[in-house]
């Protein structure tokens, strides 16, 4: 492994996995690993199917370094007529919003329970 690599301070938000969107509805997963797979090995690509979905990708590389490389240069990278959008995932990010929902519907639960209201 390069000694740079070891060294360098990478910020948070970079991890192996890459969230791809705005790709070609038609692309397969073998173009997929031809193009993300220059940057490094993949563990994992799953491209979106159902309607929501569509035109986005997951690639999860086997090393962090490589994803940030394949960030880097594929961000705005022209396939088939088509940018794309790169992203790092963050998980944190998908389900900040599910647990806000929860944590405002256990303290209705709680001001139903103890009888307090609203209305200052």
């Amino acid at each position: 492994m390069n000694a740079n690599r070891t060294n360098a301070r990478l910020p948070p938000e970079v991890n192996r996995a890459l969230f791809v969107r705005n790709l070609p509805f038609k692309i397969t997963p073998e173009e997929m690993y031809d193009i993300f797979g220059k940057y490094g090995a993949i563990r994992q690509i799953r491209v979106g199917n159902a309607n929501d979905t569509k035109g986005t990708a997951f690639v999860i590389y086997e090393d962090i370094f490589d994803a940030k490389t394949a960030y880097e240069h594929l961000q705005g990278f022209n396939i088939m007529g088509r940018y794309l959008i790169v992203l790092y995932y963050q998980p944190n990010k998908v389900t900040k919003k599910m647990n806000l929902a929860k944590k405002e519907e256990e303290l209705k639960e709680l001001k139903t329970r103890y009888g307090i209201s609203d209305d200052d």
